[in-house]
């Protein structure tokens, strides 16, 4: 059974809504959680500038502001400079906003009103998700070497997180993207199949053919291989000796 996170720490979240009376309810069912409410944002400069001056540890935004940027805005930002984990709360639902707010890589998606419960074993299960798979804060810390050569002739902008072969650009997708992310935070070393898999795609259920099939596309664009399968253990990037030894 997942551990209780609520119960353990004092979790600081960043409510954006921009109707003072949902925010101000949001708020009293969160502390009735344990959790502290590091500010109310009513627009999305106000989030943004909150989040650089508090970094709390998860956001629950609308996806709705009423104002030129919206909740998906917001996340974008949020996720791509700080990763604080997002869940997107919105009043309605359809095809069209569920893939834009996808884009934002929230951990989850609810439907307003949302149930005392539903929204604590949602918010627990987002912070055990996300404490899983970034532990270690110096993934969070300025990247030492921008470019790590993977053979002779290719190589991967870890800042970018672009693939440069024979210094043209190679276009990834943007799972491919991910997977060159994870395993290039500590290059040489093995990262575990399900920690791979649940960073990339952020299911429950864990399916190893997907991750081998990803990789076999990406191995059969490059023509080569550039991830060693350590069987039993996870899969690890290969890279220039002395590249892996500097990072």
């Amino acid at each position: 059974m997942s551990k209780n996170f609520l119960k353990d720490k004092h979790f600081k979240v960043l409510i954006v809504e921009d109707e003072p009376i949902l925010a101000m309810a949001m708020e009293l069912k969160l502390k009735k959680m344990g959790l502290d409410v590091s500010g109310i944002a009513t627009t999305p400069d106000n989030a943004m500038v909150h989040v650089q001056n508090h970094y709390p540890d998860m956001a629950l935004i609308d996806i709705n502001l009423n104002a030129s940027k919206t909740g998906i805005d917001v996340a974008n930002y949020i996720w791509k400079n700080f990763q604080i984990p997002i869940i997107f709360l919105t009043s309605y639902y359809n095809d069209n906003i569920l893939k834009q707010a996808m884009e934002a890589e929230p951990y989850a998606y609810l439907l307003k009103p949302c149930r005392f419960e539903e929204l604590k074993v949602t918010i627990n299960t987002t912070l055990h998700k996300h404490q899983f798979f970034f532990k270690n804060r110096k993934l969070f810390e300025p990247l030492q070497q921008e470019f790590i050569s993977l053979t002779q002739n290719i190589k991967y902008n870890r800042i970018e997180q672009q693939l440069y072969v024979d210094n043209t650009l190679f276009k990834l997708t943007k799972n491919e993207k991910k997977l060159f992310e994870i395993l290039t935070q500590r290059p040489g070393s093995v990262m575990s199949f399900d920690s791979i898999f649940n960073f990339i795609w952020r299911e429950d259920v864990y399916d190893l053919a997907k991750l081998r099939s990803l990789i076999y596309r990406l191995k059969t664009r490059l023509n080569v291989n550039l991830f060693e399968n350590l069987y039993e253990e996870g899969y690890k990037i290969k890279c220039l000796k002395n590249d892996y030894e500097a990072v």
